[in-house]
């Protein structure tokens, strides 16, 4: 099929999107305005696990070394080089990208668009100039921005920062209060607490990541409270005021009682919004909730030939492979393939010490839904490799149906968010406990721990109580 494809966004999944609307046969126009790869490369989940991988590697050497057998004196923290390092792999992968839109012959604009009509754009182009273009079909892939709330105080406190900025701070803070116990937040605690900056969390819920199995929360708290974080749940934030230090974080505690916190520097990060603004969508006549754009699991809005897909889309988690895979089901349909997003195998990926990482239904959601469910969990203190990489912190936790079929699959711990894929796979295919009991797994590894679990469903654990 020959048609014309335009993608307006170059992140993870308007650069995917088009990729796949290539090989299809598609003449394709990327239309970025800013940097290629999105949020995700610049400034989102590669920079922020470069800062946790320096973060890792600091504080193993600083709490494990000695038990390993290597000793190292006067560890100290170059921040500016951490920095360096990730803006280096940033810099590697979006030229990557851009390789990859040449090798597929993609065309790419480098311009801000605007709809001006039903599947009709203007695009403002970097050199000033505009053109109209219009095209066969599509593909929205706006991406997000960082949510700012309104706090008094805290856009005029140039202290006060979102991700972007905790990614590219020339000097490391001795302080910090983070705004949000969600997954951006907790992670750059994290970070940021290894590297020896006094982390202070607050948060207006009485618990944290919503999004994880509460047995995972539990173990992830537990940590981040032993490098030295300070927790205030129940607290939301009232106001930001000036301080000699930086700023003043003005909460009112589950009492009633005003209490305050200053630092350095405060991190703001309740979440994330469409980036849609922009775009005109009403000239698009594109139904949408707030900015947010309604798509139905072909990714097809509501103007025929007009697709949307990735974190500017309403109703679905805001995860760079969820618009990947978006991007791929899009690009398919308009290529005249039947594909639909199918989103009960994605998983969920929360970088914390240790990382953390979710498929399937929790075991929360299971009691809301009143279904009958059987649990196995297994815990890495008994996992050999697990021992040896992080001191055997960590659990799997496995759910299933009366019948068997795998319903979720939760683990925390060493290569948790590379072991996640097996309980997403798991659940695409319909296996049961059973398929994952009878499959070898290697040892020693991780993995066999995800077996184990499965073993405790059916109350025959080797390595474990029953």
């Amino acid at each position: 099929m020959e048609k014309n494809v335009i993608v307006i966004g170059g992140g993870p999944g308007g650069y995917v999107a088009a990729i796949r609307a290539a090989q299809l046969g598609a003449s394709v126009t990327v239309v970025e305005k800013e940097h290629l790869g999105g949020t995700c490369l610049n400034v989102g989940c590669i920079p922020t696990k470069c800062l946790l991988r320096s973060a890792e590697l600091l504080e193993d050497m600083r709490t494990r070394g000695a038990e390993l057998g290597v000793k190292a004196d006067n560890l100290t923290v170059d921040f500016p080089q951490v920095i360096a390092h990730k803006a280096q792999v940033s810099k590697q992968l979006t030229m990557g990208i851009a390789g990859l839109l040449k090798m597929n012959k993609i065309a790419k604009v480098d311009g801000e668009a605007v709809f001006t009509g039903e599947k009709a754009i203007r695009v403002k182009k970097a050199d000033g100039t505009e053109e109209d273009m219009a095209a066969d079909a599509i593909i929205v892939a706006a991406g997000s921005v960082n949510s700012q709330p309104p706090i008094p105080g805290l856009k005029e406190n140039p202290n006060c920062i979102d991700s972007t900025g905790a990614l590219s701070l020339e000097t490391l803070p001795e302080s910090m209060v983070v705004i949000g116990g969600g997954v951006i937040g907790l992670e750059l605690a994290c970070a940021y607490a290894a590297f020896g900056t006094k982390v202070t969390v607050v948060e207006a819920m009485d618990h944290m990541l919503p999004m994880l199995d509460g047995d995972l929360t539990k173990v992830g708290v537990r940590h981040m409270k032993k490098m030295g974080i300070e927790f205030h749940l129940e607290s939301p934030v009232q106001a930001v005021e000036k301080s000699p230090v930086g700023a003043k974080v003005v909460c009112k505690d589950k009492t009633g009682e005003t209490v305050s916190f200053e630092a350095e520097k405060v991190l703001v990060a309740i979440g994330r919004k469409a980036n849609t603004a922009s775009l005109n969508l009403e000239a698009g006549k594109l139904d949408n909730d707030r900015g947010r754009i309604i798509v139905n699991d072909k990714m097809e809005t509501s103007v025929p030939g007009v697709y949307a897909i990735g974190d500017c889309v309403l109703g679905h988690a805001q995860l760079a492979h969820t618009a990947s895979a978006m991007g791929e089901v899009a690009a398919e349909n308009i290529m005249g393939q039947e594909a639909h997003y199918d989103e009960k195998t994605n998983p969920t990926c929360v970088y914390i010490e240790p990382e953390a990482a979710s498929v399937g239904l929790t075991e929360e959601r299971a009691k809301a839904q009143g279904l009958a469910y059987k649990v196995g969990k297994f815990p890495l203190m008994a996992n050999g490799k697990s021992l040896i990489l992080n001191g055997g912190e960590g659990l799997v936790k496995i759910l299933s149906s009366e019948g068997g079929a795998v319903l979720g699959m939760h683990i925390i711990g060493p290569r948790a968010t590379d072991l996640i894929s097996e309980g997403a796979l798991a659940i695409r295919m319909g296996a049961s406990v059973e398929d994952l009991i009878s499959t070898i797994h290697s040892h020693p590894t991780v993995s066999e721990a995800v077996r184990e679990a499965a073993l405790n469903v059916e109350k025959r654990a080797i390595h474990t109580r029953n």
